[in-house]
């Protein structure tokens, strides 16, 4: 595919990004295309001159956008973008990168390849937190990877309810429980001891955090189910639902968090040579064959 729009998001006050930002440029201008700059990136590039934007801005214009930096970066960009028809791609420039999975070596290359339409494509799915108080709707916020429903101090435990598609599952004491996407599977809900969901699956993990249970396990569900996360009234302090550890919702004893599918969808353009089991046997130093 030939884009002629492209907008360029990164990382800020890092050498490596600012490089790879500025390969992107010369790359672009070889095929004549404009190019948005997000504004908290133009003191990275060398030429000025480049159109300065907002980030929903460049989500309406651009045909493409180009991530430089590590997951959170992409996750903070993909909530916006996927409002928009936005192709998105990413240049690796944190640490595990399972989202932004093109080389910075390997940046010529890579664009081209896209330009050529030589990429794997994939749709992912965000959720979105629905806070109610006394059935009155407070907040509503989006996430790429999980919802975290949590206790505003560290290792404190609270009370909830947890129902599926207005099902009662259990009650539980913990320090929380954290609700993932496929996308989000090899984040927060890896570490906490949930499963890897492959990225096409339409499905959530519900992973619960420390409970004080040995018989509690991650539960897998239909991601066309609505999760519904009822806080106890007997918890004394103020609760939080975090979104991407990004945004953070406070919460009373007694409020309510449903969690569904957003209605959005993130277009993900990977290379051609994209394979999700090499990345996780790259990504968690797993085994290579044996012979």
């Amino acid at each position: 595919m030939s884009y002629t729009t492209v907008g360029l998001i990164g990382k800020t006050d890092h050498e490596g990004s600012r490089v790879s930002l500025n390969a992107l440029v010369t790359e672009l201008k070889e095929r004549n295309c404009t190019i948005l700059v997000e504004a908290r990136i133009k003191e990275e590039l060398d030429d000025r001159s480049l159109e300065v934007c907002a980030l929903e801005t460049l989500g309406e214009r651009a045909e493409l956008a180009i991530v430089v930096g590590g997951d959170g970066y992409m996750l903070g960009a993909a909530r916006i973008l996927a409002q928009f028809d936005t192709d998105v791609v990413g240049v690796n420039r944190g640490n595990l990168g399972f989202l932004t999975d093109i080389n910075p070596e390997d940046i010529t290359r890579q664009i081209a390849n896209i330009f050529e339409g030589k990429v794997h494509r994939e749709e992912r799915f965000l959720l979105e937190a629905n806070v109610f108080r006394e059935d009155k709707h407070q907040e509503t916020n989006a996430a790429v990877n999980e919802i975290v429903l949590h206790h505003e101090k560290v290792a404190h435990m609270m009370e909830f309810e947890l129902y599926v598609d207005n099902q009662f599952v259990f009650s539980q004491r913990s320090d929380g429980i954290i609700c993932a996407t496929p996308t989000g599977s090899t984040a927060y809900s890896l570490s906490g001891g949930g499963p890897i969901l492959m990225p096409q699956l339409d499905a959530l993990t519900l992973v619960p955090m420390f409970p004080h249970t040995l018989s509690s396990r991650p539960i897998v569900v239909d991601a066309k189910s609505e999760i519904t996360l009822k806080v106890s009234n007997v918890n004394t302090d103020n609760l939080q639902v975090s979104c991407d550890s990004h945004i953070v919702i406070s919460l009373k004893p007694g409020d309510e968090v449903r969690i569904r599918k957003n209605p959005n969808k993130l277009n993900l353009v990977h290379p051609l040579d994209y394979n999700y089991f090499n990345v996780l046997r790259t990504k968690l130093n797993w085994g290579s064959k044996l012979y």
